[in-house]
Formats: structure tokens, C-alpha cells, sequence
């Protein structure tokens, strides 16, 4: 058992709170093959990163808008699976609003669906792909997290799924909780998760005997 004490959480969204993954899949898979990709790299490579890094990346000469409109439209409408993860509607229960935050490689108007779908509560702050020039794996997404809760990102625990999630926390500032909803225990640690656990319900909110700030108990599994 670990106890990690903090001021405030920053929560990706998906493969940490939604469980998107199959819905990811499906219409990167779709997009890949409209352009002649491998889709199941092209998929690797968008996880956790914003759609229009992948774009850019892919297609240095191509419609960047357009292609990004596209495929957030597509996620837009694929939300036949889309739920919550283990643990994550309890704990978003338990924290009060002001003490966290989601930070996305989403867009503003998927995450609010996305959210919705998985029956989340609508958090109090969020930061998306919408709200900066530079995502993830930057470290600009975590330091506008910290930033909207008003507090330091070493007062931060970050909560990531991805490699390029994790490497943002830390180049942030913040100390890391990796869940293996969708890496693997290797990538998560050379990108410098701090810990790792499998998925939100390893977490809970234990009494801390002060007024700000929070603690977690964080039941590790190997």
C-alpha cells in the first residue's frame, strides 16, 4: 500500500476516466485506410496525443482542418461503447470539484460527449486540445492544469495512461500515476511514471487531517 499526498489531481480522459478504446480504434482504422496507412500504427500513434499532431505527421501536405474536423466528427458519432473505467465515478464523487481537473488531448466538444456518454460528472475545470497551441507530450496541457486549480504542478498528481501523457506530467513537474488500461508496464516507466497501478479503483480517498489538499491509498497490483 502507498499513500500519495497532494493538493490537487489532474485526470486524462481517456484509458484513465472513458474507455474509448474500441471507438479510438475503429475510426483511426477507417481514416488510416482512407490514406493508405497501416492502421494499426496509425492508431498506436495517436493514442494520447492530439488528433491533429497525428494529422500533421501523416499528412505533412494535406488538408490539416479538414482532416482534423473529420475525425473528431467520426468520434463524435462512434459512442456505442464508449463507458467509464473501473473506479472512476467514485472517485470523481468522492474529491471535491475545485481539487481536480481533466486535461485532454481531446477536443472541448468531444470530451463533453464523451463525458456524457460514460455517465461522468462535468468536471469544474477542463483542459483540452482546444485550449492550447501545444498537447502532449509538451508539458503545456499539465501546466495549464495546475494552473486552473491554482496551484504548483509539484502539488499535482497526474494520473496518465499514455507514454506521451506520462512524459507531459513529468515535464510539468508533477509526479505521476500510470494505469496499464492501455500500455505497458515498461513504456509507462522508461516515460517516467512515478507509479503505476491498473485503473482508478486502486485508488481511494483516505481523511488527511487537513483542510486543503488531498491523500490517496493506491493499492499497487504486479
Amino acid at each position: 500500500m502507498t499513500v500519495i499526498q497532494r493538493g490537487g489531481v489532474l485526470f486524462d480522459m481517456d484509458g484513465v476516466l472513458v474507455d474509448s478504446t474500441p471507438a479510438v480504434a475503429r475510426v483511426w482504422t477507417a481514416w488510416a485506410r482512407t490514406h493508405g496507412f497501416d492502421p494499426d500504427e496509425v492508431v498506436r500513434q495517436a493514442h494520447g496525443r492530439p488528433s491533429l499532431a497525428t494529422i500533421v505527421e501523416l499528412l505533412p501536405q494535406g488538408d490539416h482542418d479538414a482532416e482534423n474536423r473529420d475525425v473528431e466528427r467520426r468520434e463524435i458519432e462512434d459512442l456505442a461503447d464508449v463507458v467509464a473505467l473501473p473506479g472512476a465515478l467514485h472517485l470523481l464523487q468522492a474529491i471535491p470539484q475545485q481539487l481536480w481537473a481533466v486535461v485532454t488531448s481531446a477536443t472541448r466538444a468531444l470530451a463533453e460527449v464523451r463525458l456524457r456518454a460514460a455517465g461522468l460528472p462535468m468536471p469544474k475545470h477542463l483542459v483540452t486540445a482546444s485550449d492550447l497551441q501545444r498537447g502532449k507530450p509538451f508539458p503545456d496541457p499539465y501546466l495549464k492544469g495546475a494552473e486552473i486549480l491554482g496551484m504548483a504542478p509539484a502539488d499535482c498528481v497526474v494520473v496518465e495512461d499514455a507514454p506521451s501523457g506520462v512524459r507531459s506530467g513529468k515535464a510539468a513537474g508533477a509526479r505521476v500515476l500510470a494505469l496499464r488500461t492501455t500500455s505497458k508496464d515498461e513504456e509507462l516507466l522508461t516515460a517516467g511514471a512515478d507509479w503505476i497501478a491498473d485503473d482508478l479503483s486502486a485508488l481511494s480517498l483516505e481523511p488527511w487531517g487537513q483542510t486543503t489538499g488531498l491523500a490517496f491509498r493506491l493499492q499497487e497490483k504486479k
